[in-house]
């Protein structure tokens, strides 16, 4: 087999691949549906389906019978697997225009979808199932390709469509997914007998073949002649967009004015429900932002459906200057202040004038897409991959729009057919079905020292628990092998990585701005960077007093301080933790540098209580000890140190520390996890200032 090139597609197809698969039609469908999602270029995360139809032995009468293989509810075909799939016998949903009352009773259709399930495993299917189903082809796919969208977006989407592939493509106007497109589709076929294609207006592309392969040729071949006519016409008529409104800042200044805004749009973007933002300067979207046409196309929203149920009806558009001072916190809340209460006016009033007797409560009115002309784009949502697959559906937008506009007039769903998406009663009941989110959803955390050890484990608690976490450490080596590790098993979504020295003024400023540009900010601070010198004091350094001040009570102060502006910039309070010891509040001997450190952390925490609980910022305190597991304490002569100060061997250190304690228990990194988990959880909102003691019980360190 030959290999096809193309100049806007990538040809990813692996023929020895596909042999290893020969006789499997349903992983071939498999196969095909990633090599098509992986490209963002052809659909984006989640959008689009793909089927394939095979003959299998039906288990009740064992006879032979056709049934659909189609991606399920709520999947993405750059991930499919077979557990993604939902399998329906073919003649039974085919039997289902029986029962058909008409396009009024749509809904109804999707229970009914069931009764036709083949394979008892399958995944819910979707609204797209009888899309797929009244085609007679083998193998169908539907996709969102930018290229194609714009045409099919364009105000003389049909007349290109005819023109650009002499009748070969057949076209379908604009209709919301169902049963009734599904029959549409089948009659475009039966009136255009010899189409390969159909082209749906503002929504996408149908294109089949009768194999794997041939259908993945025939949708990259269309896919190609539709980014190549656009290629031919950008600029042809008149400049992109218009062309070039002001002039964009550059890459070092863009990161930092993101870096600095970004907490402030999320505060008033969380002003409902917690969110986490993401912060795209790509070329495409500056171009856009940039731009003559911003003001006029923006408003307009977008065409596809997938695109605008993640993007919002409509963009927020800064009405910042590019070099707008943003270090006056106050003065730029107070700018946006109004733009805010206007997007959210106009949300209220879609809602009210699209709404019908039976829609669901207005949602949140908060914008997900911010732009911000000389910068970038902003985009907010409950997590940061629905953040980030945000701002990809957006960029995908402005290459519709930009391709249309290339060709004709760009075209956008009219405002109540987009309501009627958005608020969609099965569109509800699938939100409805979402499981509750977890403690920590939208939430951010950054962690001194969680590289390994008690920080690794405060990490790995609050990323379980829904959170974002900016990994940090000292130590590069052991930082990067646990960002793998996490990486591996949470995905790169949720986690980040930074080298910190808190003794390090500029590494404290550089953690916290790339929280602000990679989550849009912080809501969990835990100070635990430490080590620990046991000697007694004439074996006393002044290096080594020096060295324990500076991280332990300097480094918590100055992580704190540089954390309390981005909690104020936000304006929704938050959490620090400080992780200090029970030598905070015990004597013990050998110890003069390190648990006079530790007290000085702990009477700090305290001071901070008092000073942030205004700005709704709680301080409270966990005091470990022993915690002996996977800890850098023991390094570097501690554990000599504390056994030579209680007559004993290293190696009896754990037995020892154990049972000295009331309940005779070793500490664990993850019990100190636990603790502080106890704090940021959502029970303890009432509580700052408080110390909460993991050591198993020593009588001693009682705080009262």
């Amino acid at each position: 087999m030959s290999i096809k090139t193309f100049k806007h597609v990538d040809y990813l197809w692996d023929e020895q691949t596909a042999q290893k698969l020969k006789g499997d039609e349903v992983a071939l469908l498999l196969y095909r549906s990633n090599l098509l999602g992986s490209d963002l270029r052809i659909t984006n995360y989640g959008g689009g389906n793909t089927s394939c139809k095979t003959m299998e032995k039906d288990p009740l009468s064992g006879e032979s019978t056709e049934v659909m293989w189609i991606k399920g509810s709520g999947g993405d075909i750059g991930t499919l697997t077979r557990s993604g799939l939902a399998g329906l016998y073919v003649e039974r949903l085919r039997h289902l225009e029986k029962v058909y009352k008409g396009i009024d009773f749509e809904d109804e259709m999707v229970g009914l979808f069931n009764h036709c399930i083949f394979d008892l495993d399958s995944k819910a299917p979707s609204i797209d199932t009888p899309l797929h189903g009244f085609l007679p082809f083998k193998h169908i796919d539907h996709l969102h390709p930018d290229a194609a969208i714009a045409i099919a977006a364009a105000k003389d989407g049909r007349e290109i469509t005819e023109k650009l592939f002499q009748g070969k493509i057949g076209w379908v106007d604009w209709q919301r997914p169902g049963f009734d497109l599904g029959l549409q589709l089948r009659s475009c076929l039966e009136e255009n007998p010899e189409i390969k294609g159909i082209m749906l207006g503002s929504h996408g592309l149908f294109t089949w073949g009768d194999t794997a392969h041939e259908c993945y040729i025939n949708s990259l071949e269309v896919i190609e002649t539709c980014a190549e006519y656009l290629s031919q016409n950008y600029g042809k008529n008149r400049p992109v967009f218009g062309g070039q409104k002001i002039k964009a800042l550059t890459k070092e200044e863009r990161i930092k004015r993101s870096a600095k805004l970004a907490p402030i749009l999320r505060g008033f973007c969380s002003s409902e429900k917690p969110m986490v933002g993401h912060f795209s300067d790509d070329e495409r979207v500056l171009e856009f932002i940039n731009s003559e046409d911003l003001e006029r196309l923006a408003p307009l929203g977008t065409s596809c459906p997938d695109h605008f149920l993640r993007t919002k009806i409509q963009p927020l558009i800064l009405h910042l200057e590019k070099d707008e001072n943003l270090d006056n916190q106050e003065d730029i809340k107070d700018k946006l202040q109004s733009q805010f209460e206007e997007y959210r006016k106009m949300y209220e009033d879609y809602y009210e004038s699209c709404k019908h007797e039976n829609s669901p409560a207005m949602r949140d009115a908060n914008p997900v897409i911010i732009l911000y002309p000389g910068v970038g784009m902003f985009s907010f949502a409950k997590n940061k991959q629905t953040a980030r697959v945000a701002a990809e559906f957006y960029t995908n937008a402005i290459n519709v729009m930009k391709g249309a506009e290339a060709v004709s007039e760009y075209t956008a769903l009219p405002k109540q057919e987009a309501f009627d998406i958005e608020y969609w009663l099965l569109e509800e009941a699938k939100l409805q079905r979402m499981p509750k989110p977890k403690a920590l959803s939208g939430r951010v955390a950054l962690i001194t020292g969680s590289g390994g050890g008690i920080g690794k484990a405060i990490a790995e608690k609050f990323i379980e628990e829904g959170a974002c976490v900016l990994l940090n450490d000292v130590n590069p080596e052991r930082l990067e092998n646990t960002k793998n590790e996490f990486e591996e098993r949470y995905g790169s979504d949720v986690v980040r990585s930074v080298v910190l020295d808190v003794t390090k003024e500029s590494d404290i400023q550089q953690a916290f701005s790339l929280l602000s540009q990679e989550f849009g900010g912080v809501d969990i601070v835990v100070n635990n960077a430490g080590l620990s010198i046991s000697k007694t004091i004439e074996d006393h350094s002044q290096e080594d007093w020096d060295l324990l001040y500076d991280v332990l009570a300097k480094g918590q102060f100055f992580v704190t301080q540089e954390a309390i502006q981005l909690l104020k910039a936000q304006n929704r309070g938050g959490d620090i933790i400080n992780v200090v010891s029970k030598n905070a509040l015990v004597s013990g001997p050998n110890n003069a540098g390190y648990g006079s450190a530790k007290a000085a952390q702990l009477h700090l925490s305290r001071l901070n209580a008092a000073e942030l609980g205004k700005d709704k910022i709680r301080v409270n305190v966990v005091n470990p000890d022993a915690v002996i597991s996977n800890s850098n304490i023991w390094t570097g002569g501690w554990a000599e140190g504390r056994a030579k100060a209680y007559g004993i061997k290293v190696e009896e250190l754990p037995e020892f520390y154990a049972q000295r304690t009331l309940l005779g228990e070793m500490i664990l990194p993850e019990d100190i996890a636990n603790a502080c988990f106890i704090f940021v959880g959502g029970l303890m909102d009432k509580s700052t200032g408080n110390v909460l003691n993991v050591d198993g019980g020593v009588a001693s360190a009682f705080v009262r």
